[in-house]
């Protein structure tokens, strides 16, 4: 590949699929500019043209990762059966998008990027939506329940899973932890477990 086969117009883009690759291989640790631009045939400067650093180059990658799960869960609100079956199927797309992109998930839910002042701006749209599209799945689950009960029902449910994944993803469970059941039906376990938690609330004074 040339110098003059990447354009201002279309260099920034191959940037952000080159990263993807790298971070879904090798993880966040596997990225680096001057490699990129090796790969690429350009300059070790042209990337700076377009993201003025590794961390806003990062931050476009995990952007890319949130807008592939707004699409799933999107298929999810569209998939067949009542609210619970979509919520089902919105956590089985979950799951198989962190075990698939095991450097992507961990970009996107392990990394800094969203705690940093300010937030990366081209972050925080993709963030929010793919939230928000999971509180409505869990709106249209549990139609008796109101604004908080939604959110409380959200923050165990995915807070169940990123815990379940981050010990998952390392081997944590070993087969005498789970058998008789196979490694699928605890995932379902543990899926059916956290949609369904049951919730308290406190007693009105």
């Amino acid at each position: 590949m040339t110098k003059s086969t990447y354009h201002h117009g279309n260099l920034a883009p191959a940037l952000v699929e080159a990263a993807l690759k790298m971070v879904e291989q090798g993880g966040v640790e596997a990225v680096s500019l001057r490699d990129l631009a090796q790969s690429l045939g350009v300059s070790r400067a042209a990337p700076y043209r377009h993201f003025p650093d590794r961390d806003a180059l990062l931050a476009t990658v995990a952007a890319r990762g949130f807008e592939d799960l707004i699409a799933l869960y999107e298929l999810a609100l569209e998939s067949p059966g009542d609210g619970r079956a979509r919520l089902r199927a919105s956590g089985r797309s979950f799951y198989e998008f962190a075990t698939k992109r095991p450097g992507l998930y961990r970009l996107m839910f392990e990394s800094d990027l969203l705690n940093r002042s300010p937030p990366p701006a081209v972050l925080l749209a993709p963030a929010e939506k793919s939230y928000r599209l999971v509180l409505r799945l869990v709106a249209e689950a549990f139609p008796e329940a109101d604004e908080t009960e939604v959110k409380v029902r959200t923050i165990i449910m995915t807070s169940t899973g990123h815990g379940f994944l981050t010990l998952d993803h390392v081997g944590r469970f070993r087969p005498f932890m789970y058998e008789p059941l196979t490694h699928d039906e605890m995932v379902e376990a543990v899926m059916a477990s956290a949609i369904g938690a049951s919730i308290k609330r406190p007693k009105e004074s």
